[in-house]
């Protein structure tokens, strides 16, 4: 199998070797330590601070057509992170480093994840300093939510092909009686509440 390009996102800038470490969560799956990196399929999903709480979602085989309706609407996959990380976003500058794919194998395929248990010297970087722009040039709609519960718990009942990332970090959940309707986001831009998916 042809290995895809990976890479391996950081706000850390100047990173000349990276060394085998323990995996970042107790959940992810993989024991021992490791050097992770993702598959450009899944790139997207990572040009966000790291700790930004966001869910990632897109059709996948299995995708219904209602679902493809409800959550995407037209949309080719989307990110969707609360308000109040907007400026955050704004502020933020990445790294993305381009690893070498000799020494890693696919670890978690749905989430894009690989692994090498060997230290690894980045083939190059690429310094992303305007995130919004970087996640629609990747074929992205950025949604901007003001709870983040309920869209994470309905994309977690859906059909469609999904990541939740650092959700330990969003807001605590809101009251039922204050809780927002499942979709209620806004367009980073500011283009009202359906946004304009440009």
């Amino acid at each position: 199998m042809r290995k895809p390009r990976l890479f391996h996102v950081s706000e850390e800038a100047g990173i000349v070797r990276f060394e085998p470490r323990p995996a970042p969560s107790p959940d992810a799956g993989v024991e021992g330590d490791a050097v992770w990196a993702v598959a450009e399929s899944h790139l997207v999903n990572f040009l966000t601070p790291r700790d930004c709480p966001r869910i990632t979602f897109r059709a996948g085989p299995h995708a219904s057509e209602a679902d493809k309706a409800r959550f995407l609407a037209g949309a080719e996959r989307v990110v969707a992170f609360e308000q109040e990380w907007l400026e955050r976003v704004r502020a933020c500058t990445l790294q993305v480093y381009e690893m070498p794919p000799a020494t890693f194998v696919e670890a978690l395929p749905d989430a894009g994840y690989w692994i090498s248990r060997e230290a690894v010297t980045p083939l190059g970087i690429e310094v992303v300093r305007d995130l919004l722009q970087a996640l629609k040039s990747a074929g992205a709609e950025v949604r901007i939510l003001n709870d983040f519960w309920p869209l994470s718990e309905a994309i977690a009942a859906s059909t469609l092909q999904f990541s939740i990332l650092r959700k330990r970090n969003a807001r605590p959940r809101r009251s039922e009686a204050r809780a927002r309707p499942q979709q209620e986001f806004t367009d980073p831009e500011g283009a009202g509440p359906e946004g304009d998916g440009q």
